[in-house]
């Protein structure tokens, strides 16, 4: 209960950059919606644009480490190549899916990502407690119920609206993929050399899908520029930056937890920017999708818990 009762101790600028973080990425389906341009473009602009404002610093900073990788540590360079193809993943089918159904149910499912993060967890071995299973359950029923509802209104599993509940599940799988490589990565790789060569890795396989396709990349009106803008600055840059300057005074799974107001702050900025609200029969399902979230990611912090003080106790007295 320390660090949920506490916010008058985190002073205020970790306090604004709570609130700076949440708003940011609460932009990005309201923006990827407005854009007038390819959903795939739109995904590779926003990442090459933001290696455009990274890659000078790891150019500087980071030249060094990336140099040792490629001559001693290939495997945790292919594991930072993996990590931006699932990321590639993420983001291809994450920006259609907000495209294709309403903002609010596009940012519900992509949010699953704790839950499919349970999964891989499981996978490795990892025994998760009673209250994340719980939490897993409520949650597919939401997004069941959510789905079920945009079912109800194309009337077709082809629909616009089911395809893009579809792609935001995968694009949610996707982002559990690319956290648990970069959980691995991270550990011996620097935030500026990683997410630089992620970006490059996503931003390349994203522009190859684009070639590929025919995707019209660059002939776009001026505001879909600014809207791309738009996205790279405030839920990419800004937005991940303002959550990682808080990490040194909140626990992850409290900003997790705080970064599932992205659901209603999405839908509100979806009302107020593109005049679109989800439709009412999604509504119920959508907040118990959220719910499960959350009940996922707390007892994802029980688990946390229970291991430090496990740890703990069997370190030698002294």
């Amino acid at each position: 209960m320390a660090r949920w009762g506490t916010v008058s101790r985190l002073g205020f600028p970790v306090v604004l950059a709570l609130c700076v973080a949440v708003v940011s990425v609460s932009t990005s389906a309201p923006l990827i919606a407005y854009a007038a341009a390819p959903a795939l473009a739109l995904a590779f602009w926003r990442n090459a644009l933001s290696l455009a404002v990274l890659g000078p610093a790891a150019a500087t900073r980071g030249r060094a480490q990336f140099a040792d990788l490629v001559a001693r540590d290939r495997r945790t360079l292919g594991v930072c190549g993996l990590s931006g193809l699932a990321l590639a993943v993420h983001f291809g089918t994450w920006v259609p899916s907000a495209k294709l159904t309403t903002v609010a149910t596009a940012t519900a499912l992509v949010c699953t990502t704790p839950i499919w993060s349970a999964m891989i967890a499981t996978a490795q071995g990892t025994r998760l407690p009673r209250v994340t299973w719980i939490g897993i359950t409520i949650a597919v029923v939401g997004a069941v119920l959510a789905t079920g509802a945009d079912f109800a209104v194309s009337g077709s599993l082809t629909g616009g609206a089911v395809l893009g509940d579809v792609l935001a599940l995968i694009g949610g799988v996707a982002g559990a993929v690319y956290f648990a490589l970069g959980e691995r990565a991270r550990t011996v790789v620097s935030t500026t050399v990683y997410s630089s060569t992620v970006y490059s890795v996503c931003a390349l396989a994203l522009l190859v899908v684009c070639l590929a396709t025919g995707t019209e990349m660059v002939d776009f009106p001026a505001m879909t520029w600014l809207a791309i803008v738009g996205t790279t600055v405030f839920p990419q840059l800004l937005g991940h930056t303002m959550v990682n300057y808080s990490l040194r005074r909140v626990s992850a799974t409290t900003v997790n937890v705080l970064l599932l107001l992205e659901v209603p702050g999405a839908t509100l900025l979806g009302w107020l920017l593109i005049d679109q609200l989800p439709d009412a029969r999604s509504v119920p399902g959508l907040a118990i999708l959220t719910v499960g979230v959350a009940v996922v990611m707390i007892g994802a912090a029980r688990a946390s818990r229970a291991t430090a003080i496990e740890d703990a106790a069997q370190q030698p007295t002294l």
